[in-house]
């Protein structure tokens, strides 16, 4: 089912979203100061390309530091993103078939939201 969902989310439009993180995230590198973030956008991506069966975690160790760069991430557009992935998910939960899609979307919400300090497992 993870395949098929998979296959599904990336011919409707997950492709689409991948891209647009990935150069967002070459965008972000150019500058030093920007890595860290290219790095999270790069997370992003990934998560965005292929969703289903991909489970995120809070790190146990995440800091100052962690808190301090999501507040940035927040400020820089990680808001826009946010709300961008949860307007997307209100959308598919209007129906049935697209519950999965939609949470789908809820969980790129909550890692567009504050990505730093967070763990993609697959």
């Amino acid at each position: 089912m993870k395949i098929l969902g998979n296959i599904i989310w990336v011919v409707f439009g997950g492709f689409e979203i991948a891209l647009q993180y990935f150069v967002s995230s070459l965008v972000l590198m150019i500058t030093i100061i920007g890595i860290p973030f290219g790095l999270q956008t790069m997370k992003l991506g990934l998560l965005a390309l292929w969703p289903f069966g991909a489970k995120v975690r809070k790190t146990p160790t995440s800091g100052c530091l962690n808190t301090c760069m999501n507040v940035l991430w927040l400020l820089a557009g990680g808001l826009n993103a946010c709300i961008y992935h949860l307007v997307f998910a209100l959308l598919f939960c209007i129906t049935i078939i697209g519950i999965p899609f939609g949470k789908q979307h809820f969980k790129l919400a909550g890692i567009a939201l504050t990505p730093f300090g967070r763990v993609i497992e697959r």
